[in-house]
């Protein structure tokens, strides 16, 4: 496409994965000559108005406000990809969806009455049509990249389809369950981190959300051979990508 009108969104979220695509530095500079940023509040203060030809939504949804207002980024957008496990997971925040919100709400806050949210904090997907998903606690910065560069080139981006352990065979890296014993949620996680945990002796914390078709049920079999109890199992699903699917029915079978 010729020069496209790019815009980043931010919904309920960190703002990690915004700081992932300023992280680019020196390919940013690149980026910018080959594209128009209309909208990113993270980077600028200009704002211009749509349409947009790709539209990139961090965050989930959370209030009414937020789902009226990415029906409007929808319809002003050629392309929405979401980006981070907020917006194609229900991110951390969805860890209160297994709770009731009142008794939540009542526990933090001095107010309760004035907090007004939706009952489940949910993905972007369940109220859009999304085009395309790059996961990760934060999103990669070179997978950013590679589908800007794909679009500029009018071609598939290259994205990973494996789970974290075809990444960790890649680079060499000693499997942490096998050879130690250490829970590791890496059979079942989509690879794109660069296996940054087990190369260092940690097991993954599933960071990328689970990869199509994971076998979680045998993962947790697995776990439970290691010694980790019910509940220790269910917490393991229970993290980043905590509203993600296949997570959710595992940790659930683990109540």
């Amino acid at each position: 496409m010729d020069t496209p009108r790019i815009a980043v969104w931010k919904f309920a979220s960190c703002d990690g994965c915004q700081l992932s695509l300023l992280d680019c530095e020196e390919e940013l500079l690149d980026l910018v000559g080959a594209v128009h940023i209309a909208h990113f509040l993270e980077a600028s203060s200009r704002v211009e108005g749509g349409p947009y030809d790709i539209s990139f939504v961090e965050g989930s949804i959370t209030t009414a406000a937020d789902a009226e207002r990415i029906e409007a980024i929808r319809a002003a957008s050629r392309l929405l990809v979401t980006i981070g496990a907020c917006a194609t997971a229900g991110g951390i925040q969805a860890l209160r969806n297994s709770r009731a919100l009142g008794d939540l709400v009542q526990a933090v806050y001095p107010a309760p009455d004035l907090i007004k949210v939706l009952e489940t904090s949910t993905p972007i997907s369940e109220h859009v049509t999304v085009d395309a998903e790059l996961r990760g606690c934060p999103v990669s910065r070179h997978q950013l990249l590679e589908f800007v560069a794909a679009a500029l080139a009018g071609r598939k981006p290259d994205l990973p389809d494996v789970s974290q352990c075809a990444e960790c065979k890649r680079a060499g890296t000693v499997c942490v369950m096998v050879a130690h014993g250490t829970p590791c949620l890496g059979p079942v996680t989509r690879a794109g981190c660069g296996n940054l945990c087990p190369r260092v002796g940690r097991g993954c914390y599933g960071c990328f959300g689970p990869v199509d078709g994971a076998n979680c049920a045998a993962l947790s079999e697995q776990m439970r051979k290691l010694g980790l109890d019910t509940t220790a199992i269910a917490a393991l699903y229970r993290n980043f990508n905590s509203g993600a699917a296949a997570f959710v029915e595992e940790a659930a079978r683990h109540d």
